[in-house]
């Protein structure tokens, strides 16, 4: 789901407007097709048991997720007047981890207070999300069920989060459509994805994927990349304004992502509904 591995640089070059709300009886009708991908979904649930391991196939998820978590902690503090600084930051707020997978976000956002709720259409995945989660001792509400299923049933939440998601969903605006709508008024998205450049493809998907099989191949289709332009204008069309966006870069020498002004292979961005 996600590789801006700019480590594979050297080796690479050496080798190789709906209007808003959105009804639910939209949603309803498309429940079954816009959001979920069938052999995205088998392909992940092969994987639902090495989720944790923090050098399986789910390294370069391990890796990201430091600055994942600071910059949705920042994002959302300053959103709800928070001191990002304090262990409970996000203590009383009520949030949505779309495609949560086994908790890798989950968790360490319960752990800052947050009431969260987890979604992923893997039964697998989420069977190992909750063992994990009672093992910690966290009270996290995971349920394997689509977007779309708790957009027809009336759930709302202050922030909704679709990190390393809208490259693997079927229909990017009905997706992004559907998220707006969980959305509480006043509330807040944020997103993290891979952008459509050859940069990305370079390192993202050869990179990551052919030469340091960071990934298994085939996880990440090319066409399905989505530029920040493009993500962008759905946040507009679903009635979200974007607010702020940031690239992320991988740093070989200290084996972790940082934030940067380059969007050309990862970035993040949030969107925000009118209160």
């Amino acid at each position: 789901m996600v590789a801006g591995v700019h480590r594979c640089e050297r080796r690479i070059a050496s080798a190789p407007f709906m209007p808003e709300p959105v009804t639910l009886a939209i949603m309803t009708a498309r429940a079954a097709t816009v959001s979920i991908d069938p052999e995205e979904v088998a392909r992940f649930s092969a994987m639902a048991g090495e989720w944790w391991d923090e050098n399986g196939p789910m390294r370069p998820l391990h890796r990201l997720n430091p600055i994942r978590l600071g910059y949705i902690r920042d994002r959302l503090a300053a959103r709800f007047g928070r001191d990002p600084r304090t262990g409970r930051a996000l203590s009383g707020l009520r949030i949505l981890d779309i495609g949560c997978g086994a908790g890798l976000v989950s968790e360490p956002l319960a752990r800052m207070g947050a009431t969260v709720t987890g979604i992923d259409p893997s039964p697998e995945i989420v069977a190992a999300a909750r063992l994990h989660a009672a093992e910690a001792g966290l009270a996290i509400d995971y349920r394997a069920t689509a977007a779309e299923a708790l957009a027809e049933e009336g759930e709302a939440f202050d922030a909704v989060l679709i990190l390393e998601v809208v490259e693997h969903v079927a229909d990017v605006a009905a997706f992004v459509a559907t998220v707006s709508a969980l959305v509480k008024p006043g509330g807040i998205v944020v997103a993290s994805t891979i952008n459509r450049t050859l940069k990305a493809f370079a390192l993202a998907i050869v990179g990551a994927e052919y030469v340091l099989r960071w990934l298994p191949r085939g996880t990440h289709s090319y066409d399905k990349l989505v530029t920040p332009a493009e993500l962008a204008a759905a946040f507009r069309a679903a009635g979200l304004e974007p607010a702020d966006e940031t690239g992320v870069m991988y740093v070989p020498v200290a084996d972790r992502f940082r934030l940067t002004s380059d969007m050309d292979v990862n970035y993040m961005m949030t969107a925000e509904r009118p209160p």
